[in-house]
C-alpha cells in the first residue's frame, strides 16, 4: 500500500512543507490513507503493458467491481484490461494511449464487467506519470456513472419516442414563440395548412398573427388566454391555408416554462373542425330559420327585436313591429293544394325581403303570418309610406301553374317604446291591431291603440286573483310522468295548477307569464319545489325509489345568487337525494348574463342536482353556449315532436337536436308525445325519456301510486310477451 501511494504522498508532503509547526505535526500519510480509503470510486496505478497490470487500487474497488484490493493488485488472473467490457477494450486503449503519447491527461467513459458478471458504466480520469523507479505508469480514478448513463439513455429514448410521435402523428403539432414564430411543426400540420414540408411551413409563416389567422386579433386572444390560465382548450379560429382557402381549426396548447419560470415557447395540437363548424351552422340555421321560406322564424325574431330595441335606446329613434296576415290565403291553399300555397308563401317572403332595408327584419311567424321589424323610424308618416309600399308589393299578381293569384295583407302595427317595451307586449299589440285591420275589411293597416286590447283589464283582474290564490292555497301541484324507452316510468315533472273559485280552471299558459312579469313566480316556484321534493321523497319511502322529479324554475330564480343554498335547504328538509332532483330552465335564459348563469348552474351542479334545458329548439342564442354551460339534459320542444311521425321534413330538427345532444354527452327527453308513432321514431333516434299524453296527463299526487303500479305491471307484461315471442 505504501509503495502504491508514494507519488500521491509526496504531493501532500510537499504541500505541507514550510507550514507552521501545527501543520508540520499532521501525519500526511495517515490523511492520505483516510482520503483514499473513503473515496466513492477506485484510485489506481497500473503498468503500461499489454494487460495494464494493476500495481495499486484503493479500497473503493470492492464496491465498484466486487473484487478486493488484494485480488486485483499484481494479480496474474485479473488486470485492468480484464475488467473492461470486451466490446470497449479497443476504444479505451486507443484513447488512453493517444493521451499518453501526447503527455496529456485523459477522460473516458466505458463499461466494466464486475465479479458477479454485472455490467457498470464508469468514468476513468488519469494521466501518465513517472513512478519512484523512473518508469512510466498510469495513475487515475474510476467512478461509477451507471445511474447517470441510464438516465441519459432514458432521456434519449423518451426524446426519440416524442420525436417519433411528433413526426408521425396524424394530428397537427407545433411549437411557437410567444411573438408568433414557428419553432417546430410536424408533417400533419404542414398537410393541414397545405405546405409540402414542415420546414416550408416554418419558413413561410414568419408572422402567425397576420399570415395564418383570418382575424389577426385571434393570436393576441390565444396568447392572452395562455398567460391567464397557462393553457388554452378548444380555441377555435378561422385560418388561411397556403392556397388562400379558409378552414376552421381548434387548438389545444400550453406554455412551456424554464425551471426559473420564464416562458420558453408554446406547444400544442391543431384539429381541422371545418365540417363540424359547418354542421353547427346548419343546425343553428335550421333552429332559427323557417325551412320553407328561409326567413328568420319566431325563435330568431325575438333576438332581432331585442337588437332593434337596443339600437333604439342608443339612437332615440322608434322601432315599429308589424304583424302581417295574408288575406284570402286559406282559400287558395285549400282549393289549389298545399304545394301551390307553399310556393305562394315563398313568393311573398321574397317580396317582403326586397321591400325592406338591410336594417329591417322580416320573419315568418307561422302559417300565412309574417312579422316585420322596421328599425330606425323617424316619423309616423315615413312608417305609413313603408307599409303602403309593402301592401302594394304583396298585392301584385302571382302566376303559379297557370293561375293568376292575388292576395292582400292585413297589417297591425305597434311602436317601441311608445306602445310597449318588451317582445311579448309588442307582438301582442301588433297582433291585436292586425285583427282590427282585418275586421275593417282586409287589405288595410292599423296602428295599435289601448282601446284595441281589453287584456289590460283582464290582466289586472287575474293578477289580483292570483295573489288571492297564493294566500288561499288554491294552487296545487300535479305530476306528469316521464317514461324510458321501455315505457317504464322513470320520473315526473311537477306542474302547477290553479282552480279559481271565480275564474274556474286557469291554464298555466295564462297565469305563468303574468306571474313572471309581476314577480309572483318566486313564491309559486318555492311552493312547487317544496311540494315536489316532499312528494318524491314520500314515494321513495313507499317503495318507489330512484324516481326523478323535474321542477321548472323561472329566470328570476336563476338570477338569485342564493338559489343553490335555498335548494340545499329544501333537499335537506324533505330528505330527497339531490340526484333525484332535476331543475329545468328555458333556452332564452342561456342568452342573458352568461357569467352569472354559469356560476349559478355550477353551484347547483355541485349539489348533485341535474340541469335540463326545457323547450329546446325554441330559443336562439343557446346553441353557441351549449358546451359552456354545465347541462345534463335537453328536452325537445313539443312543436318539433308533433309531426315527426308524419312528415320526413319535420324530423330534421328532432334528429339534429338528438345528434347534437348525444355528441355533447347530454340526455335527450321528448315532450309532447301523443302518438305511438312519435314514440317509436324518437326512441329509434336515441331519445332516452318521453313525456306526453300518450303515457299520461299530469296527475294529482294521490293517484300516482296506483298509476305506478299499473305502469310497472303493463311494462312487465309487455316484456314477458316479447320474451315469449
Amino acid at each position: 500500500m505504501r509503495q502504491g501511494v508514494n507519488s500521491l504522498s509526496a504531493f501532500f508532503s510537499g504541500q505541507l512543507a514550510g507550514k507552521t509547526s501545527i501543520w508540520q505535526q499532521i501525519d500526511s500519510e495517515r490523511v492520505l490513507k483516510v482520503l483514499v480509503g473513503n473515496l466513492d470510486g477506485m484510485l489506481f496505478r497500473c503498468a503500461i503493458d499489454a494487460d495494464w497490470t494493476i500495481h495499486f487500487v484503493s479500497a473503493g474497488c470492492h464496491e465498484l467491481t466486487g473484487y478486493t484490493a488484494d485480488e486485483l493488485q499484481r494479480s496474474q488472473r485479473i488486470s485492468l484490461e480484464g475488467l473492461i467490457h470486451p466490446d470497449d477494450r479497443q476504444a479505451v486503449r486507443q484513447s488512453v494511449m493517444t493521451a499518453v503519447e501526447g503527455s496529456a491527461p485523459y477522460r473516458i467513459e466505458y463499461r466494466i464487467v464486475c465479479r458477479d458478471g454485472a455490467h457498470k458504466w464508469v468514468m476513468e480520469r488519469g494521466t501518465c506519470v513517472i513512478d519512484e523507479f523512473g518508469g512510466r505508469v498510469l495513475e487515475g480514478f474510476i467512478e461509477d456513472i451507471t445511474e447517470r448513463v441510464a438516465g441519459q439513455l432514458r432521456l434519449a429514448e423518451a426524446e426519440m419516442r416524442f420525436r417519433s410521435v411528433f413526426e408521425k402523428s396524424v394530428v397537427g403539432m407545433f411549437q411557437t414563440t410567444s411573438d408568433g414564430h414557428y419553432l417546430a411543426a410536424n408533417q400533419a400540420l404542414a398537410d393541414l395548412y397545405g405546405y409540402r414540408t414542415p420546414r416550408e411551413l416554418i419558413d413561410e409563416i414568419a408572422d402567425i398573427a397576420h399570415r395564418l389567422y383570418v382575424d389577426p386579433a385571434r393570436r393576441a386572444a390565444f396568447s392572452g388566454e395562455i398567460r391567464r390560465n397557462g393553457l388554452v382548450r378548444d380555441f377555435e379560429s378561422e385560418v388561411y391555408r397556403r392556397d388562400g382557402s379558409r378552414i376552421w381549426i381548434s387548438e389545444n396548447a400550453h406554455a412551456v416554462l424554464s425551471p426559473e419560470g420564464a416562458l420558453l415557447y408554446y406547444e400544442g395540437t391543431v384539429e381541422d373542425i371545418t365540417q363540424r363548424r359547418q354542421h353547427q351552422a346548419e343546425l343553428e340555421y335550421q333552429a332559427t330559420h323557417d325551412p320553407l321560406t328561409g326567413l328568420p322564424n319566431r325563435n330568431l325574431l325575438q333576438d332581432r327585436l331585442n337588437q332593434a330595441m337596443g339600437g333604439s335606446r342608443r339612437s332615440g329613434r322608434q322601432v315599429a313591429v308589424a304583424f302581417v296576415d295574408l288575406d284570402n290565403f286559406k282559400i287558395i291553399n285549400d282549393s289549389l293544394g298545399h304545394a301551390v300555397g307553399d310556393r305562394l308563401l315563398q313568393v311573398v317572403a321574397r317580396r317582403l325581403s326586397r321591400s325592406l332595408r338591410e336594417v329591417d327584419t322580416v320573419a315568418r311567424y307561422g302559417g300565412d303570418e309574417f312579422v316585420l321589424i322596421l328599425a330606425d323610424q323617424a316619423s309616423v308618416r315615413d312608417l305609413a309610406q313603408t307599409l303602403e309600399r309593402i301592401q302594394e308589393c304583396i298585392a301584385e299578381p302571382v302566376l303559379l301553374d297557370g293561375h293568376d293569384l292575388r292576395v292582400g295583407a292585413s297589417i297591425g302595427v305597434t311602436v317601441y317604446p311608445h306602445d310597449g317595451k318588451d317582445f311579448a307586449t309588442l307582438l301582442s299589440q301588433a297582433d291585436a291591431a292586425m285583427y282590427h285591420a282585418k275586421a275593417g275589411g282586409k287589405g288595410q293597416f292599423r296602428f295599435y291603440t289601448p282601446e284595441l286590447n281589453s287584456a289590460a283589464y283582464e290582466r289586472l283582474e287575474m293578477e289580483m286573483a292570483l295573489r288571492s290564490a297564493l294566500a288561499a292555497d288554491e294552487l296545487c301541484v300535479h305530476y306528469q310522468p316521464k317514461v324510458d324507452a321501455t315505457g317504464l316510468v322513470s320520473g315526473f315533472e311537477a306542474l302547477v295548477r290553479w282552480q279559481s273559485p271565480t275564474l274556474g280552471s286557469v291554464s298555466p299558459v295564462r297565469f305563468i307569464p303574468l306571474a313572471e312579469e309581476t314577480g309572483l313566480i318566486i313564491p309559486i316556484s318555492a311552493l312547487v319545489l317544496r311540494a315536489a321534493c316532499q312528494q318524491a321523497a314520500k314515494w321513495a319511502a313507499a317503495g318507489w325509489p330512484g324516481l326523478t322529479m323535474a321542477v321548472n324554475l323561472s329566470a328570476r330564480e336563476y338570477a338569485d345568487q342564493d338559489l343553490a343554498s335555498k335548494i340545499r335547504t329544501v333537499l335537506a328538509e324533505t330528505g330527497l337525494p339531490a340526484a333525484c332532483l332535476q331543475l329545468e330552465l328555458t333556452e332564452t335564459m342561456l342568452a342573458g348574463d352568461v357569467e352569472l348563469t354559469v356560476r349559478t348552474l355550477s353551484d347547483l351542479k355541485a349539489l348533485g342536482v341535474r340541469i335540463a334545458v326545457d323547450d329546446f329548439g325554441t330559443g336562439y342564442s343557446s346553441l353557441a353556449y351549449l358546451k359552456r354551460f354545465p347541462l345534463d339534459i335537453l328536452k325537445i320542444d313539443r312543436s318539433f315532436v308533433m309531426e315527426c311521425d308524419r312528415d320526413a321534413d319535420a324530423m330534421a330538427i328532432p334528429r339534429a337536436v338528438i345528434s347534437l345532444g348525444q355528441s355533447l354527452g347530454l340526455s335527450i327527453v321528448a315532450e309532447g308525445v301523443e302518438r305511438q308513432g312519435q314514440f317509436e321514431i324518437l326512441r329509434c333516434l336515441g331519445c332516452e325519456e318521453f313525456q306526453g299524453y300518450l303515457f299520461s296527463q299530469a296527475l294529482p299526487a294521490d293517484t300516482v301510486p296506483a298509476f305506478l303500479q299499473d305502469n310497472a305491471a303493463r311494462v312487465a307484461a309487455a316484456a314477458r310477451l316479447t320474451a315469449g315471442a
